[in-house]
Formats: C-alpha cells, sequence, structure tokens
C-alpha cells in the first residue's frame, strides 16, 4: 500500500490509502464495506469487496469472479444485505455490431447489387483492418447471458446469489437501485439500443418486470423507426429520485420520466444539446434541495474519444466533455445556466497517448452544493455549484499511473456517510481520500 502523493496534483484533498486494485468501473459503499466493479472481465475479479471501517487500512474480504468467459460485471450497487452486479458481454461494441451484421450486409447489397467485399463491411461497420473475421466468430456464437445477478451478502466474505435474471443484447451497462425496485439500462429484444427496464425485486429470489420505457424510435419491433443513426440515442443511465426518474440518454441529452405509477412511466422533461456538444450525456442528476429558490440539476458528459495524433486534429478547438448546469424549476421549459470543465494545462496527463481527458462521471448524491466528478486523465475535480450560474472548484486529486499505465484514467467516485471519498481508476488504482477546505 502506497499513500504517497504528489502535492502539486492535489488541492484540499488527501490521500488516506491506495490499493493497486485492477481497473474498477463502479465503486459503491455502504457501510463499512466498500464494493468495486472490475473493468477487466477475462481475468481478475468482478466485483471486490473490502472492508474500510479503517480508511487508512482497507482489507479485501471477498471476490466474486463471472462463470462465463464472455462477459464481465464492471458495475455493483447495495442496499442493505442485497447486491446487484450486471452481465453485460465483453467487447460490447463488437458484440454490438455483430448484431448489426445482417442488416448492413443487406444494405449494401442493395446499394451495390452485389455482395460487398470484406474492406466494404469493415468500413460500413466501423471496424478496423482486419477485424471482421472476430465479428464473424461474435455473430455465430451469439451472446445469451446479459442481465444482473442478485446477492445476498450478509455475510460479505461469501455472497450468496439468489437470482440471475436474463435480459438481452450485450446485456445490462448501468441500473439504480433502492429496496422495492432495480432500474436497468439493458438491451432487449425488439429494441435498438438500451432501454429502461424496472423490475420489483421486494422478493429478491424472484424479480419481477414491472416496465419499460424508450426513446420514440426505439420500439423496431413495434413499428417505430429511429430518425437517428445506430444507437446514438439511447439510455445510458437513470437515477430515481423521489417520483421521478433522470435519464442520460447519450446524444439524445436528456429526459426527466414521471414514476409515480411505476407500471406506466411517462416523460414530463426534455433537453437535448447535441448539438453543439459532441460527447453524449452520461448522468442526469437533481441536486438535493433548491439553490436561491431554484431547482437545479447537471449533467455529466462522457469523453468517449482515447488520445492519439488524428483524435488531437479532430479535436482541436473543441471542449473536452464537461458538466452542464440546469434549472429545472419548470420541467416543461429546462434553462441551461452554466458549464464547467477542465483545461489540458491542469494535468500532466491530459495528452498521454492511449488514455482519455475529460469528464466521465459524477457520485451520484450532491453532497450540499458540491459535485464529485471524475475526469479521467484528469483525476478528481470537486466542484461548488452555490452559484449555479458560475461553478467553482473547490479541490482536486490526480493519481499517479500505477501498474505500468502511461496515465490515470479515474472512472468512479463516491462519497461515504463519514464524507469519505473513493476513486476508482479505469486501469488500475483504488484511492480513499479525503476533501478539506
Amino acid at each position: 500500500m502506497n499513500t504517497k502523493s504528489d502535492t502539486s496534483l492535489a488541492r484540499n484533498v488527501t490521500r488516506l490509502a491506495h490499493l493497486d486494485l485492477p481497473g474498477g468501473g463502479q465503486v459503491c459503499v455502504d457501510g463499512n464495506y466498500a464494493y468495486v466493479g472490475h473493468v477487466g472481465g477475462k481475468s481478475g475479479p468482478d466485483t471486490t469487496i473490502l472492508d474500510v471501517a479503517d480508511p487508512k487500512h482497507p482489507k479485501v474480504v471477498g471476490t466474486l469472479k463471472q462463470d462465463h468467459p464472455d462477459s464481465h460485471s464492471h458495475k455493483v450497487r447495495v442496499v442493505g444485505d442485497i447486491m446487484i452486479v450486471n452481465v453485460e458481454q465483453n467487447s460490447t461494441g463488437m458484440g454490438r455490431r455483430a448484431e448489426d451484421l445482417h442488416h448492413v450486409r443487406a444494405r449494401l447489397q442493395r446499394s451495390s447489387r452485389r455482395e460487398p467485399t470484406e474492406g466494404e463491411l469493415e468500413r460500413a461497420l466501423k471496424l478496423k483492418q482486419g477485424e471482421l473475421p472476430l465479428l464473424l466468430k461474435t455473430h455465430k456464437s451469439g451472446y445469451a447471458y446479459g442481465g444482473f445477478k442478485i446477492y445476498d451478502i450478509s455475510d460479505r466474505a461469501a455472497p450468496r446469489l439468489l437470482a440471475y435474471q436474463k435480459t438481452g443484447g450485450v446485456g445490462v451497462h448501468r441500473f439504480d437501485m433502492d429496496g422495492n425496485y432495480v432500474y436497468i439500462s439493458t438491451e432487449m429484444e425488439g429494441y435498438l439500443g438500451n432501454i429502461l427496464v424496472t423490475y420489483d425485486i421486494r422478493d429478491p429470489r424472484q424479480p419481477k418486470e414491472v416496465s419499460r420505457w424508450w426513446l420514440p424510435g426505439q420500439h423496431i419491433a413495434g413499428g417505430e423507426t429511429p430518425t437517428w443513426h445506430e444507437r446514438s440515442h439511447r439510455l445510458h443511465h437513470a437515477l430515481r429520485r423521489g417520483d421521478r426518474m433522470w435519464a442520460g440518454v447519450w446524444q439524445a441529452g436528456m429526459r426527466i420520466v414521471d414514476v409515480s405509477d411505476i407500471t406506466r412511466p411517462r416523460t414530463i422533461g426534455a433537453y437535448n444539446y447535441h448539438p453543439p456538444f459532441k460527447d453524449p450525456t452520461h448522468t442526469f442528476m437533481p441536486m438535493r434541495a433548491p439553490i436561491d429558490g431554484r431547482d437545479i440539476a447537471v449533467t455529466i458528459d462522457e469523453e468517449e474519444r482515447y488520445y492519439n495524433a488524428e483524435v488531437s486534429e479532430q479535436r482541436r478547438g473543441r471542449v473536452h466533455a464537461c458538466i452542464s448546469v440546469f434549472d429545472v424549476t419548470d420541467v416543461g421549459n429546462i434553462k441551461p445556466l452554466s458549464l464547467f470543465h477542465v483545461s489540458e494545462l491542469d494535468s500532466p496527463w491530459s495528452r498521454t497517448p492511449r488514455s482519455r481527458f475529460g469528464a466521465h462521471q459524477f457520485h451520484e448524491h450532491a453532497v450540499g452544493t458540491l459535485i464529485y466528478a471524475t475526469w479521467f486523465s484528469g483525476g478528481l475535480r470537486i466542484i461548488d455549484l452555490a452559484d449555479p450560474s458560475a461553478p467553482q472548484e473547490a479541490g482536486h486529486f490526480i493519481p499517479e499511473p500505477v501498474s505500468g499505465n502511461p496515465a490515470p484514467q479515474s472512472n468512479d467516485v463516491f462519497v461515504d456517510r463519514r464524507g469519505l471519498i473513493y476513486l476508482t481508476d479505469r486501469n488500475a488504482g483504488f484511492d480513499i481520500l479525503e476533501f478539506r477546505r
């Protein structure tokens, strides 16, 4: 364990502990335990459980591994003694392109009146040269394991599987949960891209679907026709707050969904800022309380592109993925207020090849007026929205790259009841931090 930190990479944030855990997709903390979902898939654990009662000396007490080699579980949530993890196909981009192969081939055949060449298929499917054989293998084998798993974790060191709910397509990406329901972002048969599927988990051994919500145009089996390209408009993630779901819907911006009747979710608010902003909406979240008499909400976009010379030229002059602030007092008339972004000058690794620099995800509950957000090679950024029209950075922490990786890739963050911060790195690394102004 290494607690040394370069003070030039931190402001108002101190590292209490560090572990070189495998790449973390999500972290959540409940009581004295932290739960980390890993992005590796083929090797190492999919879920790690740590005892963090002493935050300076975290201890691994349990791990889980998926039982299918083509699956990973990089997301995890806990309520009481119930833990849920996602099950998603490895290399989801390849899986989705495999699903599209039949339609793309047919389209090329119609336009050229002949069988498309390997190169034409690779270009149409946005594959790299020589990747078509792998896609054909994926297409032939198929994937039928996507879904989510529910565990009894009354014994943290020995989680016990209660249910494995299958969904569809490449499986489940993100989700929210409470003691009654789990709100799943997943692909399903007959829909283009992820939709919201809600399951009743009051009996965790027998989850029951209670409703679906989607963007008009996604239900292709129901006769709907999308007005967008491929899966650019789809649910990425939805959070339940009271009787509303706050949904980030990728290149379609965000939606507010009324779930006062959980069996009949309905859209009551929408806003899309794509264009002009290129990076997709990852998560949409309301602040806990009004600020100066207004209801405020924030979105965070995901920096999609890894840095290389070509991408650098494409991005020149463009703002990196960032946080946007909105007045949502009138959900039928959402108003943009401000942006928060981070300069490339603020991280020594902002232009490191094979890394990303820009926003990704925030802790999914505001702490007063503070937002805790990950910025890939920009590390952790703590933003104060006391004035929603002028967000101010209150602190930051940029971890050093570990395990031979070229740059940090801060991926997810959680703040516990003690105010301690848990930070995962997409490649490798886990930090417990403390913020003091």
